[in-house]
């Protein structure tokens, strides 16, 4: 909803303005003078000024000079009774729209503030154009050559032109899913507004609800005071809601009724809260498969799925495996002042063959740990860890190998291995004991059990 404000003095005018432009559908502020026109225009985002030049003691052109300075951008339409030539045109020359004359009519006031804002997005698009590519990588680091990566960014930059979509990002863990959410906030009229995410797998019902929408002071026994939820802290910009297919049937419902109705309402709270963002929802779960079996609910996947985004796995996307894996080691490179200036052909051959498990993800962290135990200036394949070197047809032979190798018992090695198991569990969910169980398929008892077990 574009924000307008009137600034005028007689306050009969600014009723007036108010009651034509809502009937449009606009929301509208007033202010009878210069002070509180610059911090409305300084705390809310005013899409459009209609200012009066006759303040009484003020001076409108000085005022819409502040405004300017203020927001250059900003767009004035100056209104008026003293409607002089030699103002218009000063007006004018310090960037205002148009100008009107008092008295005027419901109709053509109505015309000139559709005129002003549509030339307003005319203008923001434009820009936008004018940035090109430079921008998009700045704003959305998706890294790769291949076909599936350039069709990403396609849908990448036209769901960021449409701000109010649901957007449904789809893909394995690893892939990137929170930085294609955060390219399409950063890209999007939203940019200035708050981006604001959650992992929707790593807390309980009635956590994840307050988390989300808040909760009043006694609203339960812990509720020492009103906490703002995270929609509420997104308004106007985004909520990035991770994991969505882990939510509860009974969170399911509560967040089905938000995306329907556009309002809130906190835990303990009677009033309901309108809020304005762009909700991008994000799994590494077939919801197609989960609805079949009941775990996810029908209704809710197609408010979500407004707009799909599937981002395919690393193993799916061989081209794209030379470029980032060079991304990544020029970064740490630099980071940790080695030496590395290039990837051997039989290393990169390794890495192509590889089926990459914990897609991106992985591959960063094997840049990474490459860059702070060698130095260059080649990756070679040594570089490389076991478990991308000993990959043979299908299957990771570098446990079986190392074991074999170590004579060790049957007994030893199991627990060896299903420590390393809970460890590399642990580090791809950044330590999310509820996520790290369910990625293994234990219960969560039982990963407490087995990390006390071996010092985890």
């Amino acid at each position: 909803m574009e924000k307008i404000l009137i600034i005028d003095d007689e306050a009969f005018i600014r009723e007036n303005v108010e009651r034509i432009l809502a009937e449009d559908g606009y929301s509208v502020l007033g202010a009878s003078g210069g002070k509180q026109a610059l911090e409305l225009v300084n705390e809310e985002d005013v899409d459009l000024v209609l200012l009066d030049l006759n303040l009484g003691r003020e001076d409108g052109i000085e005022l819409l000079k502040s405004l300017k300075k203020v927001d250059p951008e900003l767009l004035v339409i100056i209104i008026t009774g003293f409607g002089s030539v030699e103002s218009a045109v000063e007006s004018l020359k310090l960037g205002a729209f148009d100008f009107m004359k008092k008295p005027f009519k419901a109709d053509a006031l109505r015309v000139i503030v559709r005129l002003a804002l549509q030339t307003q997005t005319l203008k923001r698009e434009v820009r936008n154009l004018r940035k090109g590519d430079m921008e998009f990588f700045e704003k959305v680091p998706l890294i790769g050559a291949g076909p599936s990566l350039k069709e990403i960014i396609r849908q990448v930059r036209e769901i960021a032109r449409h701000p109010a979509s649901t957007v449904l990002i789809t893909g394995e863990s690893g892939t990137g899913k929170e930085l294609v959410a955060r390219g399409i906030h950063n890209l999007s009229e939203r940019r200035e507004a708050p981006f604001v995410g959650i992992n929707c797998a790593s807390l309980p019902v009635l956590l994840l609800e307050s988390e989300l929408f808040g909760h009043e002071k006694g609203a339960f026994t812990d509720a020492a005071q009103r906490k703002i939820g995270l929609f509420e802290e997104a308004d106007k910009g985004t909520i990035f809601l991770d994991e969505v297919g882990e939510m509860e049937p009974a969170m399911q419902a509560k967040l089905l009724r938000v995306l329907e109705e556009r309002r809130i309402r906190r835990v303990g709270g009677t009033k309901s809260i309108d809020i304005d963002v762009r909700v991008i929802a994000a799994t590494n779960r077939d919801l197609q498969e989960e609805i079949r079996g009941k775990r996810f609910r029908e209704d809710l996947y197609y408010r979500l799925n407004v707009f799909p985004i599937h981002i395919p796995p690393l193993r799916e996307r061989s081209e794209d495996i030379p470029v980032l894996a060079m991304f990544y080691l020029e970064k740490y490179n630099r980071a940790f002042s080695k030496n590395f200036r290039e990837i051997s052909q039989e290393a990169l051959k390794f890495m192509e063959k590889y089926r990459w498990p914990g897609n991106i993800r992985e591959m960063k962290n094997v840049m990474e740990r490459i860059c702070i135990m060698h130095n260059g200036p080649i990756l070679l394949q040594e570089h490389l860890p076991a478990e991308i070197t000993l990959f043979k047809g299908g299957r990771n032979l570098a446990p079986a190998a190392e074991f074999l190798q170590s004579g060790l018992g049957l007994e030893e090695s199991t627990d060896r291995l299903e420590r390393s198991l809970i460890e590399a569990a642990l580090r791809e969910t950044d330590g999310n004991v509820l996520q790290a169980a369910s990625l293994l398929k234990v219960p969560r008892g039982t990963l407490r059990y087995k990390m006390e077990k071996y010092g985890l």
